[in-house]
């Protein structure tokens, strides 16, 4: 069942979405938000990324209101919102139109049952061109789904990227 925006309101009381603001609370979902640090991608075309073996050597750090995302590549992102997802909801990250228009995708995995951490969301510029995304607006909206606790939470299956900090780097898959 997905979850309206009382549901979610109820449940952003009880610290599931900190900060809560009601501005961002959507009929059906939340709009998250980007920090002002970023990593932009600037791996080589002749070498391999390894999702086991990450080279942070890749990744540009930058801070500011805006990042300009390079043609045909990627940036990571930081959510500003942090989440404390209860055992029996699970969180689907979908892009904002706005981005989509021009051709650039958020893409976050799911936010598990009894997960907690800042998002960290890859910023996918489908263009030939550059493209600009903006700190403290809104590049995703979450919607919640609630269904019985599962046998096994996110913790319990191991919980790799769980209470993350910042923009985290893979671990592998």
């Amino acid at each position: 069942m997905i979850l309206n925006d009382r549901q979610i309101t109820e449940l952003a009381n009880k610290g599931m979405i900190e900060p809560f603001l009601l501005e961002r609370l959507q009929p059906f979902g939340y709009d998250i938000t980007l920090s002002t640090k970023f990593k932009i991608f600037k791996g080589k075309a002749n070498e391999v990324l390894d999702p086991f073996n990450i080279k942070p050597e890749y990744f540009e750090d930058i801070e500011g209101d805006t990042c300009v995302v390079p043609a045909h590549s990627f940036a990571l992102g930081v959510s500003t919102e942090y989440f404390r997802i209860p055992n029996n909801v699970v969180g689907q990250c979908l892009g904002r139109s706005s981005y989509a228009r021009i051709g650039v995708i958020p893409n976050v995995t799911p936010l598990e049952a009894g997960w907690e951490g800042y998002v960290t969301i890859e910023i996918k510029n489908g263009t030939g061109m550059d493209c600009k995304v903006y700190a403290n607006k809104g590049i995703s909206q979450v919607q919640f789904h609630r269904g019985q606790t599962p046998l096994r939470n996110y913790i319990a299956k191991g919980g790799r990227y769980n209470k993350q900090e910042g923009i985290t780097l893979t671990k592998g898959v």
